[in-house]
């Protein structure tokens, strides 16, 4: 029996790349892995790859209404999480006198609050 049997993983960032390759590990190793990312086509195309033993949720790590929703809703089909990997993230590399407010908003809302607010929403819902 592997250690992730019957263990629930979320995972923010979990359509694409990283997130999704340690999700596809995961599902592997017997976990249940719930998704959360922005675009519906990918989280879609990623439980299909998955072959369905996923769940996705649409959402924006920024948006802390869907990040209640994503909590919500691995409660309700999931239920305690073992294990939170906070993947979402964007890398839009600049100059410094080209990065505007718009740019820093962008960088700092998903790297910085939305992982803050990921897993302080996730808190209650952590087993030991």
């Amino acid at each position: 029996m592997s250690k992730m049997s019957d263990k629930v993983a979320v995972i923010t960032g979990g359509n694409s790349g990283i997130g999704l390759a340690t999700a596809k590990a995961f599902v592997r190793d017997g976990a249940k892995v719930a998704l959360f990312g922005r675009d519906a086509e990918t989280l879609n195309a990623a439980v299909a790859e998955l072959d369905g033993a996923a769940i996705a949720v649409q959402g924006d790590v920024t948006r802390l209404e869907d990040l209640d929703r994503l909590f919500a809703t691995v409660e309700e089909k999931l239920g305690k999480i073992d294990v939170l990997f906070v993947n979402a993230g964007v890398a839009q590399l600049r100059p410094l006198d080209a990065v505007d407010e718009d740019h820093f908003d962008l960088i700092f809302g998903v790297n910085v609050k939305g992982a803050y607010f990921t897993v302080q929403r996730a808190v209650p819902l952590l087993n030991n």
